[in-house]
Parts: C-alpha cells; sequence; structure tokens
C-alpha cells in the first residue's frame, strides 16, 4: 500500500513539475506570437493544448518546486539537434512581447543571435521581473533605449544587449546592479558618458563597451572594480587621459582602448604592469616619450601602440622582457636604433613602418 501510495505521489509530482501554471503558459503563447521562426520550426512544440509547457516548449523550463516558469533560452546559434540538421543558424523576425513581464518568476531569459528580432526591449522588464539573474538578447536588430530602472535588477548577473541597434546613453542606475558579473553593450549605438561611478560594480569581471559613440573620459572609477579582467572601451569618441590607476589593477589582463581620442603621455605603469596580457591603445592621439619601464616579468600577448604621435627611441628596456607576442609601433614618429634580441628578432618590418628614423634589422641598416 505505501508503494502505491509513493507511485502516486511520484506521479503526481513528476506531472507537476512538467506543468505550468495557466498564467505563466499564456504569457509564453503571447511571447511567441511576437515572433515568427520560419526554419528550424523551434515553436512547433509550443502547442496551446500542451498542458506540459516546462516539458514540452522548447527552450523553456521551470522551478521543480514552484512549477513556474524559470528560464528561457533560445539561442540562434547552438549546437543543438535542430541546428545540426537543418545545417543552418536561426533567423527570427518579431518583437519581444510585454508578455514576458508575466513571468515574474523568470531567472534567465535568453534570446539570442536570431539576426532580425527587432522592437524595443520591453519597458517592464526591470520592475516586473525581480529574480532575473541573466538578460541576453545579444545579435538581433533591437533598437530603443536601454530602460532607465535598469538598475533595479538586482540579482542581475549578466546584461549581454551586444550587436543591436540600441541607443541613447548608458542608464546612470546600472551601476546599482551589485551583482553584475559581465557587461557587454558591444556594437550598439549608445551615446553619451559612461557613469562615473562606474566602479560600484565591485562583482563585475568583464566590461565591453566597444563599438559605440560614447564620449567623455575613462572613468577613474573603473580600477576600484578588483575583479575586472577584460575592459574593451575601443572604438568610441572617448577623449582625455588614459588613468595610470589601470596600471595597478592586479586582475586587469586585457585593456583596448584603441580608436577613440585619448591624448597625453601613455601611463608608465600600463608598460611595467606584470599583469596585463593584452594592451591596445592603437589610433588615438598619445604623445612624449615611451617610458623605458619594461622588465623581466613583462608579458604581453599582445602590445599596439601604433597610429600615434609617440616620439623619441624605442626603449631598450623592451629587450629585457619575459615574452611579447604581437608588437606594433608604426606609424608614429620614433626615431633611432631598434634594439636587438628579444622580442625583435621575431618581428617584422610591419611593426615599424612609417615612423621618423628608425633603422636596424628589420629595417634599414643604421
Amino acid at each position: 500500500m505505501r508503494l502505491f501510495l509513493a507511485a502516486i505521489f511520484i506521479s503526481l509530482a513528476v506531472g507537476f513539475v512538467n506543468a505550468c501554471s495557466p498564467a505563466d503558459k499564456a504569457a509564453l503563447l503571447a511571447f511567441k506570437a511576437a515572433l515568427n521562426e520560419p526554419y528550424l520550426k523551434i515553436f512547433d512544440s509550443w502547442k496551446p493544448s500542451s498542458t506540459k509547457c516546462c516539458s514540452d516548449f522548447y527552450g523553456v523550463s521551470c522551478d521543480p518546486t514552484t512549477g513556474r516558469v524559470a528560464d528561457i533560452i533560445l539561442r540562434g546559434e547552438s549546437e543543438d539537434p535542430i541546428f545540426e540538421k537543418a545545417g543552418r543558424s536561426g533567423y527570427m523576425t518579431g518583437s519581444l512581447s510585454p508578455a514576458l513581464c508575466k513571468l515574474d518568476r523568470l531567472s534567465t531569459l535568453i534570446v539570442a543571435d536570431w539576426k532580425a528580432i527587432s522592437g524595443e526591449i520591453p519597458a517592464c522588464i526591470p520592475s516586473s521581473l525581480p529574480k532575473l539573474r541573466i538578460l541576453d538578447l545579444a545579435g538581433n536588430q533591437i533598437s530603443g533605449k536601454i530602460p532607465a530602472d535598469i538598475g533595479s535588477l538586482g540579482r542581475l548577473t549578466v546584461l549581454n544587449l551586444a550587436d543591436n541597434r540600441i541607443s541613447g546613453c548608458i542608464p546612470a542606475s546600472i551601476v546599482n546592479l551589485g551583482s553584475l558579473m559581465h557587461l557587454d553593450l558591444n556594437n550598439n549605438q549608445l551615446t553619451g558618458a559612461i557613469p562615473s561611478d562606474i566602479g560600484k560594480l565591485t562583482m563585475m569581471s568583464r566590461a565591453l563597451l566597444s563599438k559605440n559613440q560614447l564620449t567623455g573620459s575613462i572613468p577613474v572609477s573603473f580600477s576600484n572594480i578588483y575583479r575586472l579582467a577584460d575592459l574593451d572601451l575601443s572604438m568610441n569618441k572617448l577623449s582625455g587621459l588614459i588613468p595610470g590607476q589601470f596600471g595597478s589593477m592586479r586582475v586587469l589582463s586585457t585593456l583596448n582602448l584603441d580608436s577613440n581620442q585619448f591624448y597625453g603621455n601613455i601611463p608608465s605603469s600600463l608598460l611595467s604592469s606584470s599583469g596585463l596580457n593584452v594592451l591596445n591603445t592603437s589610433r588615438n592621439n598619445l604623445e612624449g616619450e615611451l617610458p623605458d619601464v619594461f622588465g623581466p616579468e613583462t608579458y604581453f600577448s599582445v602590445l599596439d601602440l601604433s597610429y600615434n604621435k609617440f616620439k623619441g627611441p624605442i626603449p631598450k628596456s623592451l629587450s629585457s622582457v619575459r615574452y611579447i607576442g604581437h608588437l606594433d609601433l608604426s606609424y608614429n614618429h620614433l626615431c633611432g636604433t631598434i634594439p636587438i634580441g628579444e622580442p625583435f628578432e621575431h618581428l617584422g618590418a610591419s611593426s615599424f613602418a612609417n615612423n621618423d628614423c628608425l633603422c636596424g634589422s628589420p629595417l634599414r641598416t643604421c
């Protein structure tokens, strides 16, 4: 008898887990109705007649305790058998329905890399989805602004809106995302300044803001983010001085500042840093002599200082570094003899091209 009752209980529990609330189901179907995916037919499993949207709806999963929808994970580029069988990546048109905001237990919302989803980010998301941890809408054609109250998503760890057409400023409230670890706003149409107190995001390890139209200076407060490993501000309209504090950040390994309007000297702390692995300050208005501060602990896989206004000699201490994979000093006003030894023995002439009067291997003899 006990085994019989246990079996009934397990059966009911499994049915509960696979089902979802009528309200959640209605919200999912409204979300589906605003989209069109003609090739992979992933929405064919989202049937109004289904009572098990937690298990039957492709890309949807639910909390096993409450039975409420917890995750929507729909990626247009995937190794899922559906994609392998079709032999193509995804393509989806339409927009994101505000009905998503009725899924108030949603923890993950990923609708990424579908190429043609347009419209705006539903303005109700920050106020209606308090449990949201991952918001990934990258790789679409979403326009409009980032919701001004985005900072109210206190549990958010990932905000990825890259490769869209989002405009306007980065909302000031973004600094309230105290749990944020990954911020990717690359390749949009964002304007204005980066919030000066961005350093409040002390949990952040990646901040990717390249290929926008951001202006103003780099907030020094970035240096307060002790977990920050990857900072990409390239291809914007940023100006001012490069903060020397970046060279003291112990975790920072990649710093891309190329294709902006920075001026002044390059901080010696960046070149002497033992933690930086990739440093790209090319295509700016940096000037002065290159600090002779390299040492045996210096290890750059990429060091690109090209297309600036640097003058004077190449620092002799560069020949004592532990390793430099790619070095580019071209298109400056450097002059003098190119040092000998590593890393110069494996570098081509293009690394030194179009300077005022450099000589020595691999260029002309002095």
